[in-house]
């Protein structure tokens, strides 16, 4: 991959800065709007992120409309708006007033997990508000996570993100050191946060039925569950237009049965119907569907 270059990091950085100080203050309303105006931006400059994310709801919900594709759509990237005010609220957000972002839905499935003595492995997707599920979590429950997270390209936004992310008390475990970082935190009754929805390559993954269209989908974590015992949560920060804010909604455990292929596809049918109940919440300008089985020509 070519070198990015220092003014580029630089430009965008300071265009970072500049945008999460104007999200920072001010009425959470105004905030809204100009966190929209920002994604609109970024619509724009950037076609290819709608192109990406219309052919994905064509493929994904063929049964639906044109009309309910755009709402889809259009959602997701007001979900991201909402995603911009959380992170650059971060600062702001106690245990005083946290309630009037999130709130726990199935908190219990989480207890009994803990209990088991084996760690926890959250399952999370680019669903809801993924950021502030792992923050909210540190301080509603009083037991700080361990996120898995792949690095910006851009080192300086990176540091800015990753700084808000340990506001709560919350430990970042690098891609690189994907399966030593989980299993340690495992082996301490900890609680670990994976995306499991992202495409993976051929050799690190397997094709699954996914909306119906083969997805190539990484086995590591089901692997780790299997090798540790920690039971998995599925767990998601879904927005509720009826409280106006989000509920942080644990689902019941599922209990590896060591077949890793059987476990992935078991964890994925559970995900596919979570998005298909909030569509507008998941981040549909990914290439989900970027890798396909040989021989089989590209999608995007």
């Amino acid at each position: 991959m070519r070198q990015r270059s220092s003014i580029r990091n630089w430009l965008e950085y300071a265009a970072a800065r500049v945008a999460v100080a104007s999200l920072q203050f001010g009425p959470r309303t105004l905030a809204d709007r100009i966190a929209r105006s920002y994604v609109k931006l970024l619509d724009r400059a950037i076609p290819r992120l709608r192109r990406v994310a219309e052919k994905n709801v064509r493929m994904a919900l063929p049964a639906l409309s044109p009309t309910e594709h755009q709402r889809i759509v259009d959602g997701s990237f007001h979900s991201i708006a909402r995603i911009l005010v959380a992170v650059a609220r971060f600062p702001q957000i106690t245990p005083q007033n946290i309630s009037s972002w999130i709130r726990y839905d199935g908190f219990e499935h989480f207890e009994a997990a803990l209990g088991e003595g084996h760690g926890v492995l959250f399952a999370t997707a680019h669903l809801g508000n993924w950021e502030l599920s792992a923050f909210a979590h540190a301080i509603l429950s009083g037991n700080p996570m361990h996120v898995v997270v792949r690095a910006l390209d851009n080192p300086r936004i990176d540091s800015l993100v990753e700084g808000r992310r340990h506001l709560s008390g919350n430990q970042v475990i690098e891609k690189r050191d994907y399966a030593r970082g989980i299993l340690r935190a495992l082996s301490r009754n900890e609680a670990v946060g994976v995306l499991i929805d992202q495409n993976a390559g051929l050799r690190e993954g397997i094709f699954l039925d996914f909306f119906g269209i083969p997805a190539c989908v990484a086995t590591g974590f089901a692997k780790i569950a299997a090798h540790s015992r920690a039971p998995i949560i599925p767990g998601y920060a879904l927005w509720s237009d009826a409280e106006q804010r989000y509920i942080l909604k644990f689902y019941p455990p599922i209990h590896s049965i060591g077949d890793a292929d059987a476990d992935t596809r078991t964890l994925h049918a559970h995900l596919e119907s979570v998005i298909r109940a909030y569509p507008d919440q998941w981040l549909w300008m990914h290439r989900r569907w970027k890798t396909r089985p040989p021989g089989e020509p590209p999608l995007y």
